[in-house]
């Protein structure tokens, strides 16, 4: 299944002019703030956890919530989706995508579930 998302970074960056910390804590995870420093990176994993939520079906609400989807960064710097996400949602592999252009922000998800035989 496949779920895209687009914000623009300016909506983020005003959310965090107005909020501050507790607008990141609101949606992102502990382990995932110190891996965010500009408000791009922010927007980015705002639309993966939107285009996440979409490849699964449910959309952020009651059964899928932004602290619900983790994502962290392998060696190289590509985001992935935390193990006890993929678990949580039963799925056995997910992938995803983040770019940032023209003040905009786009994620695209792609995951697998797992078979349930």
């Amino acid at each position: 299944m496949i779920g895209i998302d687009i914000v623009e970074i300016k909506r983020i960056e005003k959310m965090i002019e107005k909020f501050g910390q507790k607008a990141l804590e609101r949606f992102l995870t502990p382990n995932e703030i110190p891996l965010l420093s500009s408000p791009s990176s922010i927007a980015g994993y705002w639309a993966a956890k939107e285009a996440f939520s979409k490849a699964i079906g449910t959309g952020i609400g009651k059964d899928c919530s932004f602290l619900d989807i983790e994502i962290l960064k392998n060696s190289n710097n590509k985001p992935y989706f935390s193990q006890a996400t993929l678990k949580k949602f039963n799925l056995q592999e997910a992938d995803l995508s983040i770019s940032h252009d023209g003040g905009f922000a786009i994620a695209a998800v792609i995951v697998l579930k797992k078979n349930l035989i």
